[in-house]
């Protein structure tokens, strides 16, 4: 299975979305960096909250205003909706490369959505000091992408090599 194969995969983006949520996004960017952006993405969230422009838009706000905890939250939401969608186990702990086959029968681009946010959690958990869970997360990437085709593998090179780095300062 290639990860890359986007023949006839429906994006996140292409799903229908109420014109009165669009307007709410669409407002929120253009007042993006004031305190009315978030409230008027909050408000798309409480009209539309399993949707994944909506989602993506929140999560991409609170991401760029260096609210981590708050993007984390988001992007824990996004892969409750989207493991929904695709049957995946409710936790992406207990995920197995059958799961990801038996989703990628449904849909090629949720499953690379799920992929993408998974990588985006154990970033994020990284940079907030939860170094373990990004880990695991991270790990859990590579393991289900054999062909890296999400680019996991740079990050947890990047953090073994800090982790080895900092082993041997404590150990000297």
């Amino acid at each position: 299975m290639d990860l890359m194969d986007f023949d006839n995969a429906v994006l996140y983006f292409d799903e229908p979305l109420a014109l009165d949520v669009v307007r709410l996004i669409e407002a929120a960017a253009d007042k993006y960096g004031s305190e009315e952006a978030e409230s008027l993405l909050l408000r798309a969230n409480l009209l539309a909250p399993q949707h994944l422009m909506v989602l993506v838009a929140l999560y991409r706000y609170y991401f760029y205003q260096h609210r981590l905890e708050d993007a984390l939250l988001v992007a824990e939401s996004a892969l409750a909706v989207v493991g929904r969608r695709l049957e995946f186990p409710e936790t992406w702990v207990y995920l197995r490369e059958a799961n990801v086959g038996a989703g990628v029968m449904q849909s090629m681009g949720l499953v690379r959505f799920y992929l993408m946010v998974l990588k985006a959690a154990g970033y994020i958990n990284l940079r907030l000091g939860h170094v373990a869970t990004g880990r695991a997360m991270l790990e859990k990437l590579v393991e289900l992408d054999s062909h890296d085709r999400m680019g996991g593998k740079a990050l947890l090179e990047v953090l073994y090599q800090t982790t080895n780095d900092e082993d041997l300062q404590r150990r000297a």
